[in-house]
């Protein structure tokens, strides 16, 4: 499913949205906000290099994100002060402007790439260098271009990173005592530069030490700390940038995280929808959603837009996504003709059918169960949905009585 039939789908959405009361409108586009921000409204992330760490961006990106560059691409010199697109092996793409070392005559180049396309992140990076005190231009520089990024819907946040070479940087032990880590130190003095300058402490996220490795990035250590990095990442930036990141991190808790997001707002916008008394006429639109909520949770988890994919995993799970959801549909369509409790149950019970597909789609996409154990998660699901209505249907008659 390409970008052009998700723009129809929620195009088709919004036109329906017009035949709901205004009370109505606000709340459904409310939750229709978060949806196109994380699916038509999807980008790679964007990020700004700064500091005075001198390694190549094919080092420092492969250091950050775990990424293995292929041989032939290792020698190739890329632009600096220009952004540019690095595919991450399949696994998603990045957007890079490297600014480290900008003088005088280049910082204007930089300014105007920001304002062209603002950054989400300043990853500032330092070194394990013997140096007593971190260069103050680039200190200067990175309070310049966090100042020049003003087409950010929201300040950037800046992340300190030291990077050390393992092979380089090792402990030493004196007297069965341990002398202080080089790494340590330079921690505490980037993390003491960049906390002077209040325009950049006032954003500063955390500081992040990694290991490069030379030969590569694949060391046990090395990954654990460029996963705690990307997992930060996954949950800062935003939500447009974000369904590529979790993609890239490959972060479990995440992906979990959006697709729920994800579930939440299908959920509401097909109960409100449900709600309606327009029987029939709301069909199409219910599943039209429930697909792209699936196929949204596939992509989330790694795996291509399939509508074909999900109408197929939906089926598997005992909903039939042709005749057999006409004829439920229609128990509710039936519904509709009586006023009042009518249109209550049948919002309650497109948003109990919504849910229930969207928990059995993140456990089998996402959590890894069987098809068999996602059968379950929907069926229990959708009971316990069910198990509310009581109580809810109280709550309304209790509200319409008050009023």
């Amino acid at each position: 499913m390409n970008r052009a039939s998700l723009l129809h789908i929620i195009e088709r959405l919004e036109g329906f949205l017009g035949k709901l009361p205004a009370t109505i409108q606000k709340p459904v586009l409310h939750e229709l906000t978060p949806l196109k921000e994380l699916f038509l409204q999807q980008r790679p992330p964007r990020f700004v290099l700064t500091g005075s760490n001198k390694l190549s961006i094919q080092e420092v990106v492969a250091t950050l994100f775990s990424w293995a560059p292929l041989a032939e691409s290792r020698g190739v010199l890329m632009e600096l002060f220009r952004w540019q697109t690095i595919d991450l092996g399949g696994h998603g793409t990045i957007v890079l402007l490297d600014a480290r070392g900008a003088d005088a005559t280049k910082i204007p180049d930089v300014e105007g790439e920001l304002k062209r396309q603002p950054t989400d992140v300043f990853l500032h990076l330092g070194d394990d260098g013997g140096a007593a005190s971190l260069p103050a231009r680039e200190l200067e520089n990175l309070a310049t271009f966090h100042a020049s990024n003003t087409a950010a819907r929201v300040a950037a946040k800046i992340i300190g990173i030291v990077l050390h070479d393992t092979g380089r940087v090792a402990r030493t032990t004196h007297n069965g005592n341990h002398t202080p880590h080089p790494q340590a130190t330079a921690r505490a003095r980037l993390q003491s530069a960049l906390e002077e300058k209040q325009a950049v402490r006032e954003h500063l996220l955390q500081i992040f030490e990694l290991a490069f490795t030379p030969a590569s990035a694949s060391g046990s250590e090395t990954k654990a700390d460029a996963q705690s990095f990307m997992s930060l990442l996954a949950r800062q930036l935003p939500n447009e940038a974000r369904v590529e990141m979790v993609r890239i991190a490959r972060d479990r808790t995440a992906q979990i995280e959006i697709a729920q997001s994800l579930v939440k707002s299908t959920t509401a916008i097909c109960a409100a929808i449900g709600a309606q008394p327009i029987p029939l006429a709301d069909l199409p639109i219910l599943t039209a959603l429930q697909l792209v909520m699936v196929s949204g949770i596939m992509y989330i988890g790694g795996r291509e837009r399939s509508l074909r994919a999900a109408t197929e995993f939906i089926a598997a799970l005992g909903v039939n996504v042709g005749a057999g959801m006409i004829l439920r549909e229609g128990t509710r369509a039936l519904l509709k003709f009586f006023p009042g409790w009518g249109n209550v149950v049948c919002g309650m019970v497109a948003g109990a059918g919504t849910y229930a597909i969207g928990r059995a789609a993140i456990v089998y996409f996402l959590e890894g169960v069987s098809l068999k154990d996602a059968r379950r998660t929907y069926l229990a699901s959708r009971k316990k949905r069910a198990q509310r209505k009581p109580t809810r249907l109280r709550e309304v008659k209790a509200a319409s009585v008050t009023t």
